[in-house]
């Protein structure tokens, strides 16, 4: 059996549900979102908005220019209540804003800091609700974000028009346990599928050694049951939601390292790519969630090999090698990282980290300015907090 299926009671105590061989559906693509066309009305633009409307051409409609993934913070009054995402947003097209006349397209420079005129821009882009604390708003105002971890900011507007639509839920992507030995109560829910409904549970995933490897949250609404197809008393079970975040059919074979027991030996993340190197470091939060109850260390010198770090996700593989060990968790980004090194991961500053062939990642993250500061590159932010916490940071 490779899988567990569990659910925490009310004192917080995990409930074997079920046991089974294989899952079918764990690694999916994800379920696109339908794109949309948006109008920001009334647009003071910023950041990348703002350089990609002065951009030589930037009237011309039918020639969309992509903006990335925008958080959209809506403001009622003094609070905001609303928050939204543009994923994969473009910009279609621009207009000069004139609130008591038709929408005109005209050129203008919104370089120009002497042009009063704000724009109205049309949007391409899927539309995810990410948080609604109030249904009506009264004096709405919209701030727009680049939705990174530097969060830069890239324009305010009076009105996202469109962005409040009725819009249906995508279907959800079943997900198959096969050859299953169901535990009470999931055992009611086999005989009788179509009355019965119950909460999520998590799906636990066992490495070669029985040791869980990752979790990951199911509904568990059945869909059918009929005998497995391997055999016995065991059955195959769907289940209508198999949740979302799934991992992506790209990163199975991270997952199938991973199945041979936690890493030993550093580097074995390098072969992959940043999409790869993100699902290591998901594996490790698992892996490692349970610590010893032993103190954090402090002090020694540690060695970061930096010859395969040319990606974020790779900057934090490797340094949690350094620190710690491999296939550890020390932070995934930069707000992760640096609550690690607060305490509770296995070491704490004051120690001294040498960085070996750094001019690799100040090279690949120079254009990355992930940080909270959005000035300095990715590389710069991490070797500014390493040291504003009291580590000592040779670069060689």
């Amino acid at each position: 059996m490779k899988y567990l299926l569990v659910q925490e009671d009310e004192e917080g105590v995990e409930q074997l549900w079920g046991r089974c061989a294989g899952v079918e559906g764990l690694f999916v693509e994800p379920v696109p979102l339908p794109r949309e066309v948006l109008t920001l009305r009334g647009c003071s633009p910023d950041g990348a908005l703002s350089d990609i409307l002065a951009a030589p051409g930037a009237e011309v409609a039918g020639s969309p220019r992509g903006l990335g993934d925008v958080c959209v913070e809506v403001w009622d009054g003094e609070d905001p209540v609303q928050w939204w995402t543009l994923v994969d947003a473009v910009v279609l097209a621009q207009h000069v804003h004139q609130p008591d006349q038709p929408h005109q397209p005209v050129p203008a420079d919104p370089a120009d800091p002497a042009d009063p005129a704000r724009y109205d821009v049309v949007l391409g882009a899927g539309v995810r609700v990410d948080e609604l604390l109030r249904a009506r708003l009264t004096a709405p105002r919209f701030e727009l974000f680049e939705a990174t971890a530097g969060a830069r900011s890239v324009g305010r507007c009076t009105d996202v028009e469109g962005l409040a639509g009725p819009r249906e839920d995508p279907a959800p992507v079943p997900l198959q346990l096969i050859g299953c030995e169901a535990a009470e109560p999931l055992l009611q829910g086999t005989q009788r599928p179509r009355r019965w409904a119950r909460s999520g549970a998590d799906l636990l995933v066992l490495d070669r050694h029985g040791a869980v490897m990752a979790s990951h949250a199911v509904g568990l609404d059945v869909s059918a049951v009929r005998p497995s197809v391997l055999g016995g008393d065991l059955e195959d079970i769907t289940l209508t939601d198999g949740g979302d975040d799934r991992p992506l059919p790209a990163v199975r074979r991270v997952w199938e390292t991973w199945y041979q027991g936690p890493p030993t030996e550093p580097n074995r993340w390098a072969p992959y790519d940043g999409q790869g190197r993100a699902a290591w470091l998901g594996l490790t939060t698992r892996a490692w969630r349970v610590r010893a109850a032993q103190p954090d260390r402090t002090g020694d010198e540690h060695h970061l090999d930096g010859r395969f770090v040319t990606d974020v996700p790779g900057l934090h593989c490797a340094m949690a090698e350094a620190l710690i060990g491999p296939g550890r968790y020390f932070g995934r980004e930069w707000d992760t990282f640096k609550d690690c090194l607060f305490g509770g991961f296995g070491l704490v500053p004051p120690f001294t980290l040498i960085w070996h062939d750094s001019e690799i990642a100040r090279r690949a993250l120079a254009a990355v300015t992930d940080g909270p500061d959005g000035r300095l590159s990715y590389f710069e932010e991490i070797v500014q907090l390493l040291e504003a916490r009291g580590v000592t940071v040779v670069l060689r």
